[in-house]
């Protein structure tokens, strides 16, 4: 929505948007009491969906936490709430934008210089199964591809 909006104010600068460039606008609004339900519904369960996902990822491979000889199960779940509590505010303000800009291009290059890009992957693949079982249908569609887009931005990049 910042994103948009800042677009918009330079895109219709010294005249009236059109009710094309202003259909955004509307979306969020319809889409609002949801938006504020799925960040409620996310900062109420955090916790639970971040041990569900550990759990479930120990079980895929004890060793997605384990680069050379340490263990960074605590520093992975840190990490994943911030990133969880950084979604939550890009689905309610709907910007996936700025959650690119201010946070997935910096923990990029950190997961990288870490080798850590496997483990992320994986988190948000996982995280996006648990989310589907914790959230209603119409949440999850606001959560997913807003983790999806973690997933692509933190995971392994292709040759």
């Amino acid at each position: 929505m910042l994103s948009q909006l800042k677009r918009l104010s330079l895109e219709v600068d010294g005249r009236y948007a059109s009710d094309a460039e202003l259909q955004f606008m509307t979306d969020y609004v319809k889409s609002f009491n949801l938006r504020l339900q799925t960040y409620q519904k996310l900062q109420e369960i955090e916790s639970s969906l971040l041990q569900q996902a550990y759990a479930k990822m120990r079980s895929l491979d004890p060793m997605l936490f384990v680069h050379g000889k340490e263990e960074y199960s605590h520093k992975w779940k840190a990490d994943t709430s911030r990133t969880l509590r950084y979604v939550a505010v890009a689905v309610l303000i709907n910007d996936p934008d700025t959650l690119r800009e201010r946070l997935l291009l910096w923990f990029q290059t950190i997961l990288h210089a870490f080798g850590m890009e496997q483990t992320a992957n994986v988190t948000y693949q996982v995280l996006q199964e648990v989310i589907k079982q914790d959230l209603t249908p119409p949440q999850a569609s606001l959560v997913c591809p807003i983790l999806e887009l973690v997933r692509r931005s933190l995971g392994p990049t292709s040759p």
